[in-house]
């Protein structure tokens, strides 16, 4: 019951706020333009269409809002009206009061607001879907910033997410394309993306290990957590100070050199994605601030943690060959890597697929970003994949959109930077360092203390074998030649295996360097 009085309220915002006039107006048919005129008889449409889609979106929650959020980043996909209402949705959603928000932090800490801060600014600087911010300082003068999740966001989003669960069930079952797209799948991603979301405390703990990955890199800044005070409704972190990064003008004033910031934050992508596989996935410009103190000048800002992708070694590893290949334009090794993974049909004609995805993405090479739409080559891959039946990877729907984000970021900051040449040799290194020698000695390094675990322990082993086959020597001795043999067998195999190791390490090498020349 509750779901179907949700679906009627959605229904009912998208009326009352004319997102059906919005939708239909954008066709070219006569017939359909006739249809918005008549539907829209009788409700007054006096506001701009971007500010009732942005209204909507706020009213319907958490979700529209996200959906919304993704929107903000493609000013290339959208009327500059709708994108500067959207952008409003990255950090000025209507906050709730403060009255509330001062006593969701006393029953988070079980005490008065007084025994906790010095100062707690009751007007939060950023509020959105599902928290807001306050600044505040600290009893030993730290400042922090302290962040509250919304009331009542549990039972909304639960069902919200019940009717998209319905909704990916019944497209599974009439839909031709269901199975391959796995709707189900990705909604269940979703959904627990949503619900880690709601606990602060784990986009505490994201921070923190993205902290820890990002130390060494020296281009990226991420608030340090006060542990003590962080619990499930409410987290305080270190306070960061930096100019937002869509204040384009301000950076600017500022002296902040563009052209790095964009290449700079290529190099972040990749290295969480390729070489951490633990990724910032809420990349809008809400979350991404620009650093002017002098002592970190030009480094980016990060923020708003709760939600974070994660991939598996096969999964880096399929995606940065993927990544190569691509850039070499080398689409034989493109379809043969999606065959081997088995996302699609072993009967698959390589040289089919191949000329496809050459069809795709030949025409996007040597061309700056500003004369790119990842979201067109997106949309054209999707198009390929349905024709061969490509399995869609739930897994990689947060890298997609992540993508997209860091594209609209960086057609902001630099419309003339080659994202291919700019990502290449960070891949080409990753992969030297994945199948190269250093790549083996890591690996070697990382077992061995496995190893030297075990070693120790084996006289002592076979000692206790011998005791307690002593009474009976024949079957002893038969056991130890067999035991002999056995040994001499897998001492072989190990050095063969070895051997063929590392001869394939030295011919991946070279082949490497003869592909770089």
């Amino acid at each position: 019951m509750r779901q179907f009085a949700r679906l009627v309220f959605i229904v009912y915002t998208v009326l009352r706020f004319g997102l059906d006039d919005i939708a239909l107006s954008g066709f070219r048919q006569r017939w359909v333009r006739l249809l918005a005129r008549v539907i829209t008889v009788g409700r007054r449409l006096d506001e701009p269409r971007g500010v009732r889609l942005r209204r909507a979106l706020e009213r319907l929650g958490p979700i529209f809002v996200k959906f919304g959020q993704v929107l903000s980043t493609r000013r290339d996909l959208l009327p500059p009206d709708i994108a500067d209402e959207l952008a409003r949705l990255q950090d000025r959603v209507p906050p709730f009061p403060s009255a509330q928000s001062r006593a969701l932090v006393e029953r988070a800490f079980g005490r008065p607001i007084e025994q906790v801060f010095a100062r707690f600014d009751a007007e939060p600087v950023a509020s959105a879907s599902i928290a807001q911010v306050h600044f505040a300082q600290l009893l030993d003068g730290r400042e922090v910033a302290v962040k509250v999740l919304r009331p009542g966001m549990l039972a909304v989003i639960d069902d919200d997410l019940a009717l998209l669960h319905r909704l990916a069930r019944w497209v599974e079952r009439v839909s031709v394309d269901g199975r391959r797209l796995k709707p189900r799948e990705v909604v269940a991603e979703f959904d627990g993306y949503l619900h880690d979301e709601l606990d602060l405390v784990r986009e505490a703990a994201n921070a923190a290990q993205l902290r820890r990955n990002m130390q060494g890199l020296n281009l990226v800044l991420i608030p340090e957590m006060i542990w003590e005070l962080c619990t499930p409704g409410v987290i305080v972190m270190e306070r960061m100070n930096g100019i937002p990064i869509n204040q384009v003008q301000r950076l600017r004033d500022a002296g902040v050199d563009f052209k790095k910031l964009a290449r700079d934050g290529v190099t972040i992508f990749f290295t969480q994605v390729f070489r951490d596989g633990f990724f910032h996935a809420d990349m809008h410009p809400g979350n991404i601030q620009v650093s002017v103190a002098p002592a970190t000048f030009g480094r980016y800002i990060a923020l708003d943690f709760g939600i974070v992708g994660t991939l598996t070694d096969f999964d880096k590893d399929y995606l940065a060959q993927n990544f190569i290949a691509f850039f070499r334009r080398d689409y034989k090794r493109v379809a043969e890597l999606h065959v081997e993974s088995g996302w699609v049909p072993p009967s698959t004609r390589v040289d089919a697929l191949e000329s496809a995805i050459r069809a795709v993405c030949e025409p996007y090479f040597d061309r700056p970003l500003k004369e790119i739409s990842l979201g067109n080559v997106l949309m054209r891959l999707f198009q390929t994949s349905r024709r061969f039946n490509v399995e869609i990877q739930p897994q990689l729907v947060l890298l997609q959109k992540t993508l997209l984000n860091i594209e609209g970021l960086g057609r902001e900051l630099d419309p003339d930077l080659d994202l291919w040449s700019t990502a290449k040799p960070f891949l080409e290194r990753w992969m030297d360092e994945q199948v190269g020698w250093r790549g083996f000695l890591a690996r070697l390094g990382n077992e061995a203390p496995r190893y030297a675990h075990l070693l120790p322990e084996l006289p002592r082993l076979v000692h206790r074998s011998l005791q307690q086959r002593a009474g009976d020597p024949v079957p002893l001795l038969r056991e130890l030649l067999a035991e002999q043999r056995r040994t001499r067998r897998l001492v072989q195999s190990v050095v063969l295996a070895v051997a063929g190791f590392v001869t394939g390490a030295v011919l991946t090498q070279a082949w490497l360097h003869w592909l770089r020349g």
